[in-house]
């Protein structure tokens, strides 16, 4: 087993390889997710909700500079933009798979995990939830009270992630695994939080005693914020791509070369343009079917 899993973690090292077969970052995502609740937990509860996004951050930070340190590489080696777009589109699609890993697991884990245990994981999390929640609906309530409103808000707290994706991707390199991370684990307390509170109402009127009723519940637990989610994200992780490539070329003195500037200046506007969708799902789609 031991050998198993190293073997895992040298192939993971080499950025070809994550590329060819993204779906090995979904379960590498859970099994670091997994090993930092509990770590996080036993070690320093008081801290545990921050803690746990380090252990993540730090177990996945060395993949992911190689993956980093090879794409803007591919900048300079190919002149095609279409192939330097092609190649940055398989190291979106192993990111999310990474995310989808860190979400799905941790949601797991707040709905099967004591109450008691869950609250002091994700209390971090939990807090950050009403924050956003607060801000967004009652910026809209204060404000025009209408769906541009409410989009309004919610896409201009987006861009602040955003932008602080970019500037933690140019100054650490991969630094905006950290905001990444961060955002996986407050998904994962609300789609964990709203699963609890679904499966609470089905009990309490015909019970669960099928396999069908939990699947359907963790369905639309997941569905309810991965519908506009998956956009936002993506647009996280281009954005972060686009600012650790340059972090990379300043490193190695190739930020004169134009195809650098030019591949990180469309890969913003991809993920503005993602964000913008995202937010537009998100109010007028999701409520709609939710």
């Amino acid at each position: 087993m031991g050998f198993y899993l190293s073997m895992v973690l040298e192939s993971l090292a080499n950025p070809f390889k994550v590329k060819k077969k993204p779906w090995e970052m979904f379960a590498l995502g859970a099994f670091y997710s997994v090993i930092a609740f509990f770590l996080s937990y036993w070690v320093f509860r008081e801290v545990s909700g921050m803690l746990m996004v380090f252990l993540i951050v730090m177990a996945t930070l060395p993949t992911l500079y190689v993956t980093i340190k090879n794409e803007e590489e591919l900048d300079l080696q190919y002149g095609g933009q279409w192939r330097i777009m092609k190649e940055h589109s398989q190291v979106i699609f192993f990111l999310l798979f990474l995310f989808l890993g860190i979400l799905s697991s941790l949601s797991f884990l707040y709905v099967v995990m004591p109450n008691e245990m869950v609250s002091s994981v994700f209390s971090f999390q939990l807090s950050a939830i009403e924050d956003v929640n607060e801000k967004v609906v009652g910026g809209a309530v204060t404000g025009m009270a209408t769906g541009l409103g409410l989009f309004k808000n919610i896409f201009f707290n987006n861009l602040r992630v955003l932008f602080f994706c970019i500037v933690f991707a140019f100054i650490y390199g991969a630094g905006a695994i950290f905001i990444l991370t961060w955002n996986a684990t407050v998904i994962a307390a609300a789609v964990g939080s709203l699963m609890k509170t679904e499966l609470a109402k089905v009990a309490s009127l015909v019970g669960l005693s099928s396999v069908s009723s939990y699947f359907g519940i963790a369905t639309f637990g997941f569905m309810r914020y991965m519908i506009h989610g998956i956009f936002e994200v993506a647009a996280y992780f281009v954005a972060g791509l686009a600012g650790s490539i340059i972090s990379v070329a300043v490193i190695k003195h190739n930020l004169k070369e134009d195809r650098v500037i030019w591949d990180a200046t469309e890969l913003i506007a991809l993920s503005l343009a993602l964000l913008i969708l995202g937010t537009f799902v998100e109010v007028y789609v999701t409520p709609a079917l939710f």
